[in-house]
């Protein structure tokens, strides 16, 4: 593999290789990143999570009849395709501006004797790799495992290596399809309209897929035979790329029903527009926008209109509440780490949401709702405290230093409002509306209460030790066992809202077990409340990163002296 590499022009392996680490935004990390640390994290969660498939499909097939094997093996298709679209439409909306050149390509990479060709293919060599790399970790052990499955129920003798290459083709033209699309709406809109419009329009269009992706995972029902495809054809199946690559997949298997010859058409159909409409959109904006880029300004503030701004309480939290928004809003790392929080209280919140609009008569508080509406709060507080490490610009933060004129406490507090105001409050509402159809109704009024404290709880154990401005210390990637983290917090988190939904049920019957468990969270949140604003007291504010000091000793010292004895002469 070396030696082919080397085969490759110097320019392009540089090229590669930098376009490649900087999925990151270089300027966010601290000194001491070690990125490449950080992506095997990030891919050792994607295999841990096929691993968890594959274990899942492995314990499933014990217990299945023989008259199921057609709808299992339909559902279990089309959830890993459209796992699959998620993920690689993440990865791409991650990597929204990786293909095409900003400014800062155009400035360096100009001037020196590089032809734009080699530029254009080690942008596409670095997004491609990281696409590859997300599909192929995701689909590690389950893209394994299901072939053995589905080729074991056929009678032909290559039946698994057929379903083997089926099921990778269509794994690797889901990729293909998803990244060509997205490059080619980038491409249009950045040929049609101005640089500073079509920055604008980037962030909308990115917000704007990245919902289309979770509206499509989450709301798109499945079909588990053929009498389903008929019911569901007017409304999904003709429209969702996931059921076109899902009879796509069953095409090249050899199994696909006539029902889904069409579909399997659209597929073919799609794939041969969107590799059309990419390379024709990258080849005409490297030819046409690289001059655009460097002439044409960037986003710079209106200097006209009406300017007003919400107030949070002192200035310094109204600066801090609002730096925060807009830092969500306006960056695209922050609001695809956020998005990614988002998407796991989307997947606990809508199923709840549709069984609410299916339901004619109210339903009743279960302990399975007040769990998922503990987790979505967690999640929500814990994610945007996460988020916060990772800063905006810190070419930037000497404004912030040299503007460090109150008191660390006022910082804490500042740090507090957002947190209850981005995290707590809009999570609270979503349960809030999930909560219009239970009864009784005083024990929806109740858990909403209990819901605002255990909010407030989750704020202040984020507060701990948190002595920096939100967005604005330095990241340190790849220090962190993420996979460990992930699972360990993931299994924790689920564990409490069932415990806790477990003990609030039958606390809610009770009027005095209510009122102790109301007291007992209002001092447990006053309590966090003092110790917080304690420390606060005697903390710096710190906007840099350190790399944790290690210390080896060698064990050389100093040799222990020998005792001399004196012999006196006789």
């Amino acid at each position: 593999m070396r030696k082919l590499s080397d085969l490759l022009p110097l320019e392009f392996r540089i090229l590669y290789r930098q376009f490649f680490l900087r999925v990151i935004d270089l300027e966010a990390l601290s000194v001491h990143a070690d990125i490449p640390r950080f992506l095997g994290q990030f891919a050792s969660v994607l295999v841990f999570i096929s691993l968890i498939g594959a274990l899942g499909l492995l314990f499933s097939v014990d217990r299945l009849a023989a008259n199921e094997y057609l709808e299992f093996a339909w559902r279990g298709e089309q959830n890993l395709i459209s796992g699959t679209m998620l993920l690689v439409g993440l990865v791409a909306i991650v990597g929204w501006d990786s293909t095409f050149p900003d400014r800062r390509d155009v400035m360096v990479l100009s001037p020196l004797p590089i032809a734009p060709s080699i530029i254009l293919f080690a942008k596409i060599a670095a997004s491609t790799s990281l696409l590859g790399l997300a599909v192929v970790t995701l689909n590690f052990a389950s893209g394994i495992a299901w072939p053995l499955f589905i080729g074991a129920h056929r009678q032909s003798g290559w039946g698994v290596f057929q379903a083997l290459g089926a099921y990778w083709l269509t794994m690797i033209g889901i990729g293909v399809f998803l990244y060509g699309s997205v490059l080619a709406i980038q491409g249009l809109t950045s040929l049609i309209f101005p640089r500073r419009v079509f920055l604008v329009l980037s962030a909308f269009l990115q917000i704007a897929c990245f919902c289309a992706f979770l509206a499509v995972y989450f709301l798109q029902p499945t079909i588990t035979s053929r009498t389903g495809i008929g019911t569901a054809e007017n409304h999904w199946v003709t429209w969702s790329p996931s059921f076109w690559f899902f009879a796509l997949f069953n095409q090249l298997n050899g199994s696909i029903p006539v029902e889904l010859s069409w579909l399997a058409r659209r597929a073919w159909i799609s794939l041969g527009l969107t590799v059309t409409g990419a390379i024709v959109s990258l080849v005409l904006c490297y030819l046409a926008t690289m001059r655009k880029t460097l002439e044409e300004p960037d986003l710079v503030p209106a200097a006209h209109g009406l300017h007003w701004t919400p107030r949070f309480g002192n200035p310094l939290q109204t600066a801090v509440v609002l730096f925060s928004f807009r830092s969500i809003v306006r960056s695209r790392q922050h609001r695809l780490a956020f998005a990614f929080y988002a998407a796991l209280i989307l997947s606990m919140a809508l199923p709840w949401l549709r069984i609410e609009l299916s339901s004619q008569a109210p339903l009743l508080v279960t302990s399975d709702f007040l769990a998922s509406t503990f987790i979505i709060l967690s999640l929500a507080v814990l994610g945007l405290r996460g988020i916060f490490l990772l800063p905006i610009s810190l070419t930037a933060n000497w404004v912030l230093q040299t503007t460090h004129l109150s008191p660390t406490e006022k910082y804490v507090v500042a740090t507090r409002s957002t947190l209850l105001l981005l995290a707590v409050a809009p999570s609270w509402a979503v349960a809030a509306l999930l909560s219009i159809r239970l009864r009784p109704l005083h024990y929806v009024a109740i858990h909403l209460v209990v819901l605002a404290l255990v909010g407030w709880l989750f704020v202040e154990i984020g507060l701990i030790n948190f002595y920096k401005v939100p967005f604005t210390c330095s990241w340190l990637p790849g220090k962190v066992h993420i996979l460990v983290l992930f699972g360990c917090a993931l299994v924790l988190l689920v564990v409490f809202g069932l415990t806790c939904s477990e003990i609030e049920l039958p606390a809610l019957g009770s009027p005095t077990r209510t009122i102790c468990m109301v007291l007992l969270l209002v001092s447990g949140c006053f309590g966090l409340w003092l110790f917080n604003n304690r420390r606060a007291w005697s903390a710096q504010l710190y906007f840099e990163e350190p790399a944790p000091e290690i210390i080896t000793s060698l064990g050389i010292g100093p040799l222990p002296q020998q005792k001399h004895s004196t012999v006196l002469p006789e």
